[in-house]
């Protein structure tokens, strides 16, 4: 729905670009976690997650404003892909690196999942979900529990418990959404003049 807005209205305002940013360097993560193990469905999924939030990426950057801060954070992501890359294929020994990359994985997956508390406490605060996209918590619940089914179904650790926290989330995403519904936001009208 983000890309859909840009796209509508050649804007990137009220659209944050951390998401697609987190996002990419999540799906190359679990791209290298997929290749290193053998996995097709780790490397088919997270391919073309990592096209398709690349593919935001160059459109946010496209409809932007202001291209340097923007770059700038590419840039930074592209040094850590390429640290993490030599890190873990120079520094870390060919029979402990599987555990490595999965705990690094497992840990970001975890950081990306719980990012949005900060905007949980906002919802609370301000009684409205405003701020909240609900086919985003439906995705992300769907996501999480298909990974945490997924890992379980492999005896994988390092796939099932990242995807727990968002599931937990996303629950309490939609207990909010039941509980502050859309319309019951509090009009707003204007100060006489």
């Amino acid at each position: 729905s983000d890309l859909r807005q840009i796209l509508a209205t050649k804007s990137v305002e009220n659209i944050q670009f951390l998401p697609f940013l987190t996002t990419d360097a999540n799906n190359l993560s679990w791209l290298g976690y997929g290749c290193l193990k053998g996995d097709g469905t780790l490397i088919t999924v997270n391919a073309i997650g990592a096209a398709l939030q690349t593919l935001y990426i160059l459109v946010y950057l496209y409809y932007s404003p202001a291209k340097r801060p923007v770059l700038l954070q590419v840039v930074l992501l592209l040094a850590v892909v390429v640290t993490g890359y030599g890190y873990f294929t120079i520094l870390v020994d060919t029979g402990t690196r599987l555990t490595h990359l999965g705990l690094f994985c497992s840990v970001f997956t975890i950081t990306m999942y719980l990012s949005p508390l900060a905007d949980l406490a906002k919802v609370v605060r301000s009684k409205s979900t405003r701020c909240l996209s609900f086919p985003l918590t439906v995705t992300t619940f769907v996501a999480s529990s298909s990974w945490t089914l997924y890992g379980l179904q492999l005896h994988d650790p390092y796939i099932t418990v990242p995807n727990v926290p968002g599931i937990l989330t996303s629950l309490v995403r939609f207990w909010l959404f039941q509980r502050y519904r859309p319309g019951q936001d509090k009009p707003y009208s204007p100060l006489p003049a």
